[in-house]
């Protein structure tokens, strides 16, 4: 099942998501909007009240929330404090990922991405080699908040792109979309993958279940793709989410196959395994080696925004470890 209804609102998480929520509810929220900058200063960046006050804000771009007004996507007073809330996370990611050396170039990042490394540790290592068919449930739910709308969120760069790098990236995107057939949507494709799973397969579904690191790697693209500034990094994250899906996606087919998961599962990884394969020479040469060609002051961008993927799903990744190494949950209660 893919359902095209709208999603609820989900609950507030913190002052600021409860703020945002109310104004969208129309609760006199709205009139306070401006006065959350101190709130929004003292947030953990990476936390689950700012993440989900980002992702709300940011999902009015894309289907919008059940019962909300569609003129709340380009409300001033909204878009003021989903700045504020942008350059709190973004002063984060950058503090995180340090300054891009002179000299570094996509082209180098690039080929680092596609060097396995030797020393075998990571998520997907430990789904294919001891993960529990709980944990892979739990891996589904995380990734349903970006793989419902997979594809989405850098289709916002496709404008800001021209000549060849546009046409390659829209070819890869054409992919992504199912090459013209909805049942072969990738978004469809996880659906399916999340009822074999028996799990919820509504868009959102799991929104109020995932902490704010989950929310943060969807709140990345989105900030990246909404903004022209970032057309760049954008690309760089296009770029790195395509050269590593297939060896990623190879060791999770080989988990289903151990734990004996439905096919419908295994099917959407496969299909990452070898589409994305061809993708990774098409993002290398034709869309990012094009658009820094053209324009070489952005190389340093696309670097950053490789760079800043790595940071968002690396903290994403030791979340779902140590929690686990210690025996609990990753979410933010157990699935039942």
């Amino acid at each position: 099942m893919l359902t095209t209804v709208d999603p609820r609102l989900p609950e507030a998480a913190g002052v600021v998501s409860a703020e945002i929520l109310d104004a969208l509810r129309g609760t006199d929220g709205e009139r306070r909007l401006g006065q959350l900058g101190a709130a929004v200063a003292d947030a953990d960046p990476y936390g689950l009240d700012l993440q989900l006050a980002l992702y709300v804000c940011y999902e009015l771009h894309y289907r919008g929330f059940a019962d909300i007004d569609p003129e709340w996507e380009w409300n001033p007073a909204l878009l003021g404090l989903r700045g504020q809330l942008e350059r709190r996370f973004l002063s984060a990611v950058r503090d995180e990922v340090g300054p891009v050396e002179d000299g570094a170039t996509a082209a180098d990042e690039m080929a680092k991405l596609a060097i396995e490394p030797a020393e075998e540790t990571g998520v997907s290592y430990l789904l294919r080699d001891t993960g529990t068919w709980d944990q892979l449930r739990e891996y589904f739910v995380h990734g349903s908040l970006y793989h419902l709308k997979e594809g989405d969120p850098h289709a916002f760069a496709i404008p800001r792109l021209t000549g060849q790098a546009k046409a390659s990236f829209v070819a890869i995107e054409f992919d992504e979309f199912g090459s013209g057939r909805g049942h072969q949507l990738h978004q469809q494709l996880f659906a399916d993958l999340m009822d074999a799973a028996g799990l919820d397969s509504r868009y959102l579904g799991y929104l109020g279940e995932v902490p704010g690191v989950t929310l943060a790697v969807v709140n990345l693209m989105s900030l990246f793709g909404l903004h022209r500034r970032w057309r760049a990094a954008a690309v760089g994250h296009f770029a790195a989410t395509e050269i590593t899906s297939p060896p990623g996606s190879a060791r999770l087919v080989q988990a289903m196959e151990r734990l004996g998961a439905p096919d419908a599962c295994a099917l959407f990884y496969r299909e990452h395994v070898e589409a994305d394969a061809v993708h990774e020479q098409v993002v290398r040469t034709d869309v990012v080696g094009t658009m820094v060609e053209v324009d070489p002051r952005l190389d340093r961008d696309v670097v950053f925004g490789i760079r800043a993927r790595d940071a968002v799903e690396g903290r994403l990744g030791r979340h779902l470890l140590d929690s686990w190494a210690d025996g609990r949950t990753s979410l933010l209660r157990p699935l039942a």
